[in-house]
Formats: C-alpha cells, structure tokens, sequence
C-alpha cells in the first residue's frame, strides 16, 4: 500500500526539527568547550609578565602594582632574596614571588647583617628595605593560584605553547617569546614561571 504523500506543513516540521537538532548538537560540541583566559592577566600582562620578560621589571614598581614583603632564603649555595605578594582578580587568588638579582657583596652583607647561616629558616626583612632596594632587578618571578585552574585557560590566555617538555610530573610548556614557562598536571595549571627573554633558548 503506498503512502499518503507529504503535506507542506510536514515538510517544514522535518525542516525545522533538523535545524533544532544540527543547532543543538552545535551547541554541545562549541558552546561549553569555549575556556575563559585568566581573570586579571591581560593587565598583570602590561604590568608585570611583558617588563619581566624584557627584563625591565624592577622591585619597586612589582611593589607599586601589589605591595609585599622582602624575605631572605637562607641557602647553601647562596642567600636568596624574595619579594611575596598577593594577587587577586574577580575572587581569584594567586601567590606571587619574585627573585632579586644581588651582587656577591650583596649576598655577604646580607647574611653578615641578618646573621643566618646557610642552613637556617627564611625570614622576614624589615620594611624600609623595599625602598631601598627599590632599583634592584629580578632574575625569575612566579605565580601560583591558590584555586584550580584549568590549563584550557592558559591557551585561551596565552596561546598554544611553542614546546612541551615532560617533567617528574606533569608537563611544562614554554614561551619563550614571553619568557614564560607553565607547569601543568593532570588538567590544571600548578605553576607560572617567567623569567628574562633572554635567558631562554629562542
């Protein structure tokens, strides 16, 4: 027995079912995959990662973008000097550290004043020593975020990596146009490491 031929109405009822499916399958494939850039690292990018990478960055202005404090590392192959801040971003919160570049002197003077030994505990410096060493350079600085970061958000932010490197754990990926090296685990950011351009292999 043949089959009743189609009305125009039925036509347009299939026409309009296939447009809601193909749209809604679009949807699930596009529309939740879409990852968000880091909140507030387009202008810790101006501020703070872009001078690093030039090698530009100095004590005094990261202290003028979020003031911190100076702690000194106690450490057998030589005393470091580290400035700790805060960073916040719409609720995000990242922990920030950054590496002054000190002379040998500097390094002596520094333990013969505070007195510590290679093997003592960090400890805190005194204020009035942010402006003094306002002009002094940084060799490395670090971000970490203290909530999960999906490391989506660091392509969305920074682009696919140049290189991937496997680590003990996890990988690292690098940028080395930005002086920038991630270090990533099982889907999330652990670790934003940006150092001077130039001290990375182009």
């Amino acid at each position: 027995m043949s089959m009743p031929p189609l009305r125009m109405q039925h036509w347009l009822l299939f026409v309009v079912i296939a447009v809601a499916f193909f749209a809604w399958g679009g949807w699930l494939m596009y529309g939740r995959s879409v990852p968000e850039s880091l909140p507030g690292m387009a202008r810790w990018q101006k501020e703070i990662v872009s001078p690093m990478a030039e090698g530009t960055l100095t004590l005094g202005r990261l202290n003028a973008v979020n003031t911190g404090e100076l702690w000194l590392k106690p450490r057998l192959d030589g005393p470091q000097l580290l400035f700790r801040s805060r960073l916040g971003s719409m609720g995000e919160q990242w922990k920030l550290e950054a590496v002054l570049v000190l002379t040998e002197q500097e390094h002596t003077s520094l333990m013969k004043a505070t007195g510590l030994k290679p093997t003592d505990p960090e400890q805190p410096l005194s204020s009035h020593m942010l402006g003094e060493l306002s002009g002094h350079g940084l060799s490395a600085l670090m971000l970490r975020p203290e909530q999960p970061v999906a490391q989506d958000q660091i392509v969305a932010t920074f682009g696919p990596p140049r290189l991937r490197l496997q680590l003990n754990s996890g990988e690292g990926w690098v940028y080395p146009a930005q002086g920038l090296t991630v270090h990533v685990e099982n889907g999330a950011l652990l670790l934003l490491h940006v150092v001077p351009r130039s001290s990375l292999k182009q």
